[in-house]
């Protein structure tokens, strides 16, 4: 087993406990060190600063004790999830609800559409004042669309 399987199974029910879910853990080389990238998130909203601080300072506690880590030295990133990681899992969908978001369809031409529901594998669009509703299994990559001055519909 990978060592970045290993910190998962450790690190998992941690994370969990804090309140969080693991995305993932990768551990690259990098010259005579490792980085191993935690990545968290939260299921219905994305985790303050001040939030992802504390599991960072848990999971060093715990990784400074891991005999698995052996010798060699390595540096602790823990991170969310960025804006250009795609929506793959219904929590992601869910927790982005009312964002814009680029969709590439299994069939047809990529489109921009506003998520205004999530429910059974489906979500329900906007675009151009128009609602349509999309199964999960119909959309080949999904990705939020950064919004720099967002009008609030009142």
């Amino acid at each position: 087993m990978s060592l970045a399987n290993n910190l998962t199974e450790l690190l998992g029910p941690v994370i969990s406990r804090a309140g969080f879910v693991l995305e993932e853990i990768t551990v690259t080389p990098v010259g005579k060190r490792r980085l191993v990238a935690v990545v968290i998130d939260r299921e219905e909203s994305n985790p303050s600063l001040d939030e992802v601080t504390v599991v960072s300072k848990e999971v060093s506690a715990i990784l400074d004790n891991y005999s698995q880590m052996g010798e060699m030295p390595f540096t602790l990133e823990v991170t969310t999830p960025g804006i250009d990681k795609p929506l793959v899992l219904p929590r992601h969908w869910k927790k982005n609800i009312g964002r814009l978001v680029k969709i590439t369809p299994t069939q047809g031409e990529k489109y921009i559409a506003r998520i205004q529901s999530f429910a059974d594998n489906k979500v329900t669009l906007e675009s151009k004042n128009e609602s349509s509703v999309i199964s999960l299994s119909d959309i080949a990559k999904a990705q939020i669309e950064v919004e720099f001055n967002r009008k609030e519909v009142k």
